[in-house]
């Protein structure tokens, strides 16, 4: 008996476990046991006695049996024990001698099982409430892709995904990592560590920096690409503690510490900012930042504008630097060049823009103020849209019935024919309908005569001049006095 609990008690202290569990680990091992090597269904219990561990079958005392297995009835129950009663129980021994290597490695099973157990609920408590702390570790040994660390109490695990590219890691490595969470499943080790998420960066600060140990600096934000670039951003309590300056340290020693421990990761440390546009500018440093909008405050959506030298700068590497930005301040961020920018201001100008007359120019052509209306209303916007219409598809139109489309077409008529005079005139056609203007000529002097209506005209008594190769324009006969303004071909005339 003293052999058992001497190898229980050793047991207990190097699984760090309490010697009970493994006191009944051990009965549960020998009942699962018993019970396969007997194949039998029977409630078993075991009992330390004497020096070893004895099984009993424990059976219900009745007065008729309904359940032979675990049943018993009074008379039976006296032959075993004299003072047995209706309603108690009687225990009956179970040989372990007959106990096979089977039945013994089931036990063994059984036994490491319930251990196992034991050490991963310790380990749980231990350690779930110590995610995202920093440990010191030394690698154990490499399976596959994954690395298993000694932890001191117990072994962990850091998966790839957790590594940082620009590290390799060799068997017996001391390593500074950070709990990244504790599973209490699985047959690998509960505790899950790592080297590339941002809260080892934050935990090197804090060790570092005595300012942010002490809480006049405040870690408000950190978003990492691990083994490329880290951003930062910091914020003081104290009007008089510059909190970069702080973490920089003098001539950088501070960070330069991080940085060494991180293999030469690039460090962003930022001033943090209530305002998101400030705190825009800041997180997409190093490029200096021409404008920033907030597009949509709920869903947390803004654009930026930088020059076009900065643009490139501004997105970074394969979008890193705008990607990290986003991920600090945890808002969507749009980069556009101020020339792209433009470029979209024209484009939406030049749509609002309807190309031709309104409809209402063809008011001074003896159309109705109400008919002009209702054209608009029907979407008919332009005189070039009304004059492309059946009369039809203008009697479709509410209010609208023969005689008004007749009164429709004497007006679109009428605005048509002032271009077709200009055209047989030789005059310029009004800006309303795009025509080539005749060519400029050229007067002595070094300037050009202006007529009545901002056009040129060439000045009395001197003859145009005319480019080589182009005929000089036919010059008609003055008819009369002529209604003010004249037209340029008058004037030119």
């Amino acid at each position: 008996m003293a052999s058992i609990y001497q190898s229980i008690e050793i047991l207990s202290k190097e699984k760090g476990i309490d010697p009970q569990i493994v006191l009944d680990a051990v009965k549960d091992a020998m009942v699962a046991a018993v019970r396969k090597q007997f194949r039998t269904n029977e409630d078993l219990v075991a009992e330390f006695e004497g020096g070893g561990i004895q099984i009993y079958a424990v059976k219900r005392v009745v007065e008729q049996v309904q359940d032979p297995v675990n049943e018993l009835t009074l008379e039976q129950a006296r032959r075993l024990d004299p003072g047995a009663e209706v309603g108690g129980v009687v225990r009956i021994p179970k040989s372990t001698d007959l106990l096979g290597r089977i039945s013994a490695q089931t036990a063994k099973q059984v036994i490491l099982q319930k251990v196992r157990d034991a050490e991963r609920e310790i380990v749980y408590q231990e350690y779930s409430g110590r995610v995202g702390e920093l440990v010191n570790c030394t690698v154990k040994r490499v399976e596959g892709n994954d690395l298993i660390v000694d932890l001191g109490k117990t072994e962990a695990r850091l998966p790839k995904k957790e590594q940082s590219r620009l590290e390799n890691y060799s068997v017996g490595d001391r390593l500074r990592c950070v709990i990244k969470s504790v599973e209490k499943t699985g047959k690998t080790p509960g505790v899950v560590v790592s080297r590339a998420a941002p809260e080892l960066v934050m935990r090197l600060f804090e060790q570092e920096v005595p300012e942010i140990y002490d809480n006049t600096v405040v870690i408000k934000a950190c978003a990492r690409e691990a083994g490329e670039r880290t951003k930062i951003a910091v914020q003081s309590r104290d009007r008089d503690v510059d909190s970069v300056g702080a973490c920089v340290g003098m001539k950088g020693m501070r960070v330069q510490s991080i940085i060494r421990e991180l293999r030469g990761e690039k460090i962003d440390i930022i001033e943090y900012s209530d305002d998101p546009v400030v705190f825009a500018t800041h997180a997409l440093s190093p490029a200096k930042i021409a404008k920033v909008t907030v597009l949509d405050a709920a869903v947390k959506h803004m654009e930026v504008i930088v020059d076009d030298t900065q643009l490139s700068l501004a997105i970074g590497k394969k979008g890193q630097n705008v990607r990290l930005a986003a991920k600090l301040m945890g808002w969507r961020i749009d980069i556009k060049s101020v020339e792209e920018k433009r470029r979209e201001a024209e484009f939406e100008m030049a749509a609002l823009v309807v190309p031709g007359a309104p409809v209402s120019v063809l008011i001074e052509y003896g159309l109705a103020e109400a008919v002009a209306s209702r054209l608009m209303e029907a979407g008919v916007s332009t005189v070039e849209q009304l004059g492309a219409m059946t009369p039809e598809q203008l009697e479709a139109i509410e209010g609208i019935g023969p005689e008004t489309v007749e009164a429709i077409q004497i007006a679109v008529n009428g605005y048509y024919a002032q271009f077709e005079e200009a055209l047989a005139g030789g005059a310029a056609p009004p800006e309303s309908l795009p025509a080539q203007s005749p060519p400029e000529a050229a007067f002595e002097g070094g300037g050009q005569a202006q007529g009545p209506g901002g056009e040129a005209a060439a000045p009395e008594g001197k003859p145009e001049e005319v480019a080589p190769g182009e005929q000089a324009p036919a010059h008609e006969p003055d008819t009369g006095p002529s209604p003010a303004p004249a037209p340029e071909s008058d004037l030119l005339g």
